[in-house]
């Protein structure tokens, strides 16, 4: 149920303000340098300074706005040699943990990316992108714990925070569900028979693809 600002109560107030700023941000409607005005949101929201101030914190954590003082609020955002970066270093890493995956996921952990592709699947039809996205996360974790290594799982989740960023423009736009889809599904098929090298090359043609979506969709600035 919605109060009277058309904020729902399953989050903070300051949280969705930081949703609604970080979309604005990752859709490129601020442009990287662009200042965010606080008054300006308070009376397009309805809402106080104060959470407004609150939220652009969470944002300034994960480096999409900077602060100036005296000056004010920026967009960061990505730029294109963010997003390059950002894939590469997600494509190394994730290939070469899905072959390690396959040599050692359990049928028990195959069972669950089976039930996690079901559901994909299942969602992708009701075109449910939000739970599309926390479904494919939870896919992309079972083949993480699948490795049994402490290393990799720190490694993976020192950057898991800018993929997840990544992520949420491309999985709130529908018309990419169904490719995600056949992509996940092709990575399943290869670890269920066994066969690392067509693993690897299905998770990278979809990591290939993620960061094509990314791409499109960002309106990256160099």
């Amino acid at each position: 149920m919605a109060d009277t600002n058309g904020f729902s109560n399953s989050f903070s107030l300051t949280d969705e303000i930081a949703d609604i700023i970080r979309d604005r941000i990752l859709k490129g409607e601020y442009k990287i340098g662009e200042k965010i005005k606080e008054n300006q949101i308070a009376t397009e929201l309805r809402v106080s300074r104060t959470p407004i101030r609150e939220a652009f914190k969470i944002l300034e954590n994960e480096g999409l706005i900077e602060y100036k003082p005296n000056r004010g609020c920026f967009a960061r955002g990505f730029t294109k040699r963010d997003i390059e970066d950002i894939y590469a270093v997600r494509k190394a890493l994730e290939v070469l943990t899905v072959e390690w995956a396959v040599s050692r996921i359990t049928p028990e952990q195959i069972g669950q990316l089976e039930s996690q592709c079901d559901l994909m699947e299942f969602y992708t039809r009701r075109k449910d992108s939000k739970k599309v996205l926390s479904i494919n996360t939870d896919f992309h974790d079972i083949i993480y714990n699948a490795t049994g290594s402490r290393f990799m799982a720190q490694v993976l989740r020192s950057y898991k925070d800018y993929i997840e960023q990544t992520k949420r423009v491309i999985f709130y736009n529908q018309e990419y569900l169904q490719e995600i889809l056949v992509e996940h599904k092709a990575v399943l098929d290869a670890i269920k028979s066994g066969d690392v090298e067509g693993a690897k090359a299905a998770m990278g043609n979809h990591l290939d693809q993620s960061r094509r979506r990314a791409e499109t969709i960002y309106k990256l600035q160099d």
